[in-house]
């Protein structure tokens, strides 16, 4: 197995979207199991792709893996864990208190925040009780994107400080005696994740400057919160040999760069490296081609990558600047990429803004992305656009001093209730809530790009727009316009312009449909689909950089099936796509492609 680690019992795969977190995790549960071993994976991730990798539908509860019994798995389902949640606060007030006390405590309980504390609940459940897992030599975590799972990792120290301190008897999660119980679990919990004998940390990178940056702030975040004992896996890496091929050698040479940018404290890590693969990693046997090295990947290296026939769908191919000439023909407003963690979310938002500030608009580009790295993408440039980001600290003390302030007179009892409320964990959730608000509004004077979180957490926040009135009114706040005008606002096609942003890959494609459909269950359409980073079209020999575009069409296809609205192919570029001249490039390597592809794409 290529990942050279001596696995503890509980094993983390974290990092930035997109770089293999999920593969990894699950190949590495699968040697384990392979080798005897009984393993538990599960996904703490919002929008978990476990269940397409692995062939098998999950719920909350492990089920055994065909073909491995073994390997079990589950997927902890925020919605369904903040039921119970809810049943579990609430049921003891049943039949005791009145009806009409019991239904608003249940309302107060249907936030965005109740929803990640009652998965986290699940979570602290697997790692720090240990009849929860009796029966596992190891359990694997499969986490969500660096910045959602940085947080769920902090909430342990946080809820179980605010518990130490509060007096009031009560929080934004109910009564505080529903929650004592998890306070020794909350402690359990932060003893497991330092403890290096029982949990190993693997930091997934790629050869790539923005995820290795992430990993390492990572590391240091980790360390902060008293985990020390990680390991660096390093995934696709890829090395064109003696094969004369000018795209080969380009893509190569892009990830060596990008790896000599490790700061030394990143490579001081023990290290893994894994090969990129032309085997897709699904099921048992691309799992298992993906760490080993017995040359089953060969097979796969065999395919050519066909043009984009439109055989079944006839769609035009949609330039990337064609895009931003139907969103510059409104004179304003606010576009969202939004997609899976490491599709190019955050290089299409800042293609998309330099243009239009190019064009001589005013734009601001901004990142609800609690890892957000939109200034290192844009670089330096001479253009009107103005980069901001919603820092969750600056907000939350914000709106703290903001509550404070119009609670008006209070004797001093009162104000230290109001204080100790504020401080509870939910407070961050409503704050950052209210920044994405007012960021929206300002597409009413100019244009605003917002490049989203991965979908899981993005999907969480717009879901807090539904009980956000709720938390304004306990803590005695005023509803801003910005908020109750944000639906109204996301849902006006003349207004937002949502662009689902994906690779074309099974998991990428597959998870923004999925989005897509949440999207539309809350009246919000669509706009375009941008198929980023496609090897269809790019001119390569290289057997495993052909044989990954050859599978492609089908996910192309896909698409244009499920969506009557534009759809841009962007193709891989040798240029990385950062800064001013990157971003140019990536606007004419897409314009390139649909000159080539006169009539429709598969």
């Amino acid at each position: 197995m290529r990942l050279e680690f001596e696995p503890t019992r509980h094993v983390f795969f974290t990092g930035k979207g997109g770089v293999g977190k999920t593969s990894l995790a699950c190949a590495t549960a699968v040697a384990l199991a392979d080798s005897g071993h009984s393993v538990l994976l599960v996904s703490t991730d919002p929008a978990s792709n476990l269940d397409e990798v692995l062939g098998i539908a999950l719920t909350s509860s492990p089920a055994a893996v065909p073909g491995l019994d073994t390997l079990h798995a589950l997927n902890i389902d925020p919605e369904a864990a903040a039921r119970a949640y809810r049943d579990r606060v609430v049921g003891p007030y049943r039949g005791v208190l009145p009806p009409a006390v019991v239904t608003r405590m249940e309302e107060e309980l249907s936030g965005a925040c109740t929803t990640e504390i009652a998965a986290f609940d699940e979570f602290t459940r697997l790692l720090a009780d240990a009849s929860a897992t009796a029966g596992f030599d190891h359990v694997v975590f499969d986490t969500a994107p660096t910045g959602h799972t940085l947080r769920l990792l902090s909430l342990p120290a946080a809820w179980d400080t605010f518990l130490a301190t509060n007096t009031s008897g009560t929080s934004c999660l109910g009564p505080v005696a529903g929650l004592q119980a998890q306070h020794e679990l909350y402690r359990a919990t932060l003893a497991t994740l330092g403890d290096g004998a029982r949990t190993t940390f693997v930091l997934v990178t790629r050869p790539d400057v923005a995820a290795i940056g992430e990993a390492d702030r990572t590391r240091g975040e980790l360390s902060a919160l008293g985990i020390s004992n990680l390991h660096l896996a390093v995934n696709g890496i890829f090395e064109n040999g003696a094969l004369d091929d000018r795209v080969a050698a380009a893509f190569a040479e892009r990830g060596r760069a990008a790896l000599a940018t490790m700061s030394d404290g990143l490579a001081s890590l023990p290290r893994s490296e894994v090969p990129l693969r032309a085997t897709p990693p699904l099921g048992l046997r691309g799992l298992r081609v993906l760490l080993d090295d017995d040359g089953a990947d060969a097979e796969w290296s065999s395919g050519s990558a066909p043009p984009l026939s439109g055989a079944r769908v006839g769609r035009s191919v949609v330039a990337l600047r064609g895009l931003i000439d139907s969103i510059e023909s409104a004179g304003r407003g606010v576009v969202l990429t939004m997609g899976k963690g490491g599709v190019g979310k955050t290089t299409v938002a800042a293609a998309v803004a330099l243009e239009l500030a190019r064009r001589g608009h005013r734009v601001q580009l901004t990142t609800t992305d609690p890892a957000a790295h939109v200034h290192g993408v844009v670089g330096d440039n001479d253009s009107t656009l103005r980069l901001s980001r919603i820092d969750p600290v600056s907000e939350t003390a914000a709106y703290a001093s903001e509550v404070l302030a119009g609670a008006g007179r209070l004797d001093e009892r009162a104000r230290a209730l109001l204080e100790e409320d504020l401080r509870s964990p939910c407070t961050e959730e409503v704050a950052v809530f209210r920044a994405f608000a007012r960021v929206v509004a300002d597409g009413e004077r100019e244009f605003v790009v917002v490049d989203t979180a991965p979908t899981g957490h993005t999907l969480l926040l717009l879901d807090a727009a539904e009980a956000y009135h709720r938390q304004v009114e306990r803590t005695r706040g005023e509803l801003p316009d910005s908020i109750r005008r944000l639906l109204p606002r996301l849902r006006d096609p003349a207004f937002a312009r949502v662009v689902l942003v994906a690779v074309p890959e099974a998991t990428p494609v597959h998870e923004a449909l999925v989005l897509q459909d949440d999207l539309r269950r809350a009246g919000i359409e669509p706009f375009a689909w941008v198929l980023n980073q496609a090897l269809t079209r790019v001119p390569t020999r290289h057997p495993v950089l052909r044989a990954r575009g050859a599978r492609e069409g089908p996910y192309v296809d896909e698409v244009v099936t499920h969506f009557d609205g534009p759809v841009a192919v962007v193709p891989w570029v040798a240029t990385p796509p950062v800064g001013t001249d990157g971003l140019v490039d990536l606007l004419h390597s897409s314009a390139t492609l649909a000159e080539a592809t006169p009539t429709t794409v598969s």
